[in-house]
This record gives structure tokens, C-alpha cells and sequence, in this order.
């Protein structure tokens, strides 16, 4: 056979990077963990092994969820369980932006992604007020905090960079964003309501592996 007759041979296809990969995989883990076990303790202990391992890379973030805001933190939801059993947010916070003393009233893991945060925790007095409780503590990148109302849920964050952005990526035990919490007034400890909803309607799709199917079907 000559090479006027012999078979063209089809380019190779490269598969689009799935930069998306390790939050999939991270939500995949998560599921399965809330369907094995409703235990928090449990839940906080092996939730961190897995947010440990999301935010060791810094590679995966889509750029519309880490975009500051010149007047406030801005909170992006990566993914909410369909149970609302679990949601997983970043938060992207300017140049010294902070938050007011809040609660979450349900367990939440804190993942430093990218710059440093400082957190205050607060706790209440007999006579009402709120005053800190214990130093501030810097998160860095890799580190992972945690609250709820039997560790500790009552806090100030705030970006501990003057000059950049912080970013940091939170698991929270529901739909963060529709949870009735509370801000409070250190003075004399009075709660306000407040629901945080979220700061953009996209939320990345996790679930379109098409490119590498295709990749794959082509290579055969």
C-alpha cells in the first residue's frame, strides 16, 4: 500500500484541563460523608482531612468566585447539597474588610485558600456582653479552623492583608446562604437577624466532564 492509498490517520485529541476536578471530588467526598454519619464530631474531624486536601492546590478556584468588592466581603456559593445537608462557599474578602461579631448556628469548617485571615471568637459574660475569648488567631494558606454552637460559634474574621485580597473556603452543615443567624451587639450581647443569601446567582458547574469523554472516545 502507497501513501496516496494508506488511511489518514485522525489527529490526536488533548482533553481540556479539568480544573474543576478537585471541587468535584471534594463534593463527591462530602456526600458521601453527610449520607454516612449525622455525628459532628465526626463530621469536623474528617470534613478537615477532606478541605485539608481541596485547599493544599490553588489551581481549581473559577475566577468569577474569587472576585473582590471595594466595599465588602463577598461570599460565592461553590456548591449546595440537594438536602441542603452541606454547602461550601468562598469567601473573598478586600483589603481590610471584616465581618461584625456573628454566629452560624450550624457546624462550619474554614479552609485558608489564598492570602490570611484574622479571627477573633467571642464569648458571652453573665452579665450579657460579649467579650473576646482568647487571642486572634492568623489563618494561612493550608490551615483549616472550625465552629458550631458546641465549639465555639461566635466570631469576628477579617482580611489580614492591607494591601491584597483573602480568600478562604468554608463547608458549613446547610444551606449557609437561607440560614437564620445572628450579628450581636458586643456592648450588651443583643442579637439581630440576619440571613446572608449569596453575592452572585452563577454557581460553577461541577458536572460537565464532556471534553475528557470526548478526548477519550477520540483516542480509541
Amino acid at each position: 500500500m502507497n501513501d496516496k492509498t494508506a488511511p489518514a490517520t485522525a489527529p490526536a485529541v488533548a482533553a481540556a484541563p479539568d480544573t474543576i476536578a478537585p471541587l468535584r471530588e471534594f463534593v463527591i467526598a462530602m456526600t458521601r460523608l453527610v449520607e454516612r454519619t449525622r455525628d459532628e464530631p465526626a463530621l469536623l474531624a474528617q470534613g478537615r482531612a477532606l478541605l485539608e486536601k481541596l485547599i493544599a492546590r490553588d489551581d481549581w478556584l473559577p475566577e468569577f468566585c474569587a472576585q473582590p468588592d471595594p466595599q465588602f466581603y463577598r461570599q460565592y456559593l461553590l456548591h449546595a447539597d440537594p438536602l441542603e445537608r452541606f454547602s461550601v462557599v468562598s469567601f473573598v474578602w478586600g483589603p481590610g474588610q471584616r465581618t461584625p461579631v456573628h454566629d452560624h448556628t450550624v457546624w462550619g469548617l474554614v479552609g485558608m485558600l489564598r492570602g490570611a485571615e484574622l479571627c477573633q471568637r467571642w464569648k458571652r459574660e453573665p452579665d450579657g456582653r460579649l467579650v473576646p475569648d482568647g487571642p486572634e488567631l492568623t489563618l494561612s494558606p493550608g490551615e483549616v479552623d472550625a465552629v458550631s454552637p458546641t465549639v465555639g460559634d461566635v466570631h469576628v474574621v477579617a482580611n489580614a492583608l492591607a494591601d491584597r485580597p483573602s480568600i478562604s473556603i468554608h463547608v458549613y452543615g446547610a444551606n449557609i446562604g437561607a440560614v437564620r443567624r445572628h450579628v450581636f451587639d458586643p456592648a450588651t450581647g443583643s442579637p439581630k437577624d440576619f440571613v446572608s443569601g449569596y453575592s452572585s446567582d452563577r454557581v460553577p458547574n461541577l458536572w460537565d466532564r464532556s471534553a475528557a469523554v470526548r478526548a477519550a472516545a477520540a483516542g480509541r
